[in-house]
């Protein structure tokens, strides 16, 4: 009854949050009929627990101007079996911090799944824009994974957008985090990404992926001392490297959908 009606304005939902090593779990809604279930899993965290992470989950108006004006189109909405967002907000003092990527699994029995689905897993500051983070649809009912240097808002979305032009928006994201970087650390990424754009133009997408791998290895050699790879609490640190990491999860996701779906 609660998502067959429509949702006026933003509305508080519960959630409980568990946490252990380097891996939280948190249960959205009804603990005996939950709405979602969100899982992080951290590639090395320090000072992980509930309270360190800041969760929190509304019931969102899914045609409200303020909410649309922060997805990138018309054709990216927001689906009203699943009005649910999820923030993780870190409280300042709560003493969290990370290397490098935040594993993202939000599942969900909301949603129905399908082969070549279009839902997707998007991510934004709080307030700000949002943009595609999936690096996996699976059935379950739907899980919807991605992968994140940063934090804070999560929402479920149907992605109706030609996907050659969510290849193209993938791979500028990349280029303004390499551009974070001093030129030197920059110039090789660029190349690297130039030849990926090229490979998924020529329809390539075997050289397009190998050009991801080549680009996630770099990058990954370099994180720490040549490539910032931090995030904490005290938001003082910029995770280049995790954003970067991130950011080449969901384009190899996207370019494996552009092979076998199409544009």
């Amino acid at each position: 009854m609660l998502l067959a009606a429509p949702v006026a304005q933003s509305q508080s939902l519960p959630v409980a949050v568990t946490a252990a090593g380097d891996t939280a779990t948190v249960v959205v809604g009804n603990p005996t009929a939950p709405l979602a279930e969100v899982q992080l899993d951290f590639d090395d965290a320090q000072g992980l627990s509930p309270a360190s992470l800041g969760v929190a989950a509304d019931l969102v108006a899914v045609n409200s101007p303020a909410l649309l004006a922060r997805l990138p189109s018309g054709l990216v909405t927001v689906p009203a079996e699943l009005p649910a967002m999820v923030a993780v907000e870190p409280p300042a003092l709560g003493g969290l911090a990370f290397e490098r990527r935040v594993h993202v699994e939000l599942h969900t029995h909301a949603l129905p799944y399908t082969a070549g689905s279009r839902f997707r897993l998007f991510k934004a500051p709080l307030g700000g824009a949002f943009r595609d983070v999936t690096s996996a649809v699976e059935p379950g009912s739907v899980r919807t994974r991605g992968t994140t240097g940063g934090f804070s808002q999560f929402v479920v979305v149907l992605d109706l957008r030609p996907t050659d032009a969510v290849v193209a928006e993938k791979l500028d994201y990349l280029r303004a985090q390499a551009d974070l970087l001093a030129a030197t650390e920059a110039e090789p990424l660029h190349a690297l990404i130039d030849e990926v754009e090229v490979a998924v133009a020529d329809g390539q997408f075997a050289d397009a992926m190998a050009g991801v791998d080549a680009l996630r290895a770099r990058v990954s050699a370099r994180a720490g001392l040549h490539i910032p790879e931090q995030w904490r609490a005290t938001r003082d640190l910029a995770n280049i490297a995790g954003e970067l990491l991130s950011g080449l999860d969901t384009l190899a996701f996207s370019i494996g959908y552009l092979r076998d779906y199409g544009p």
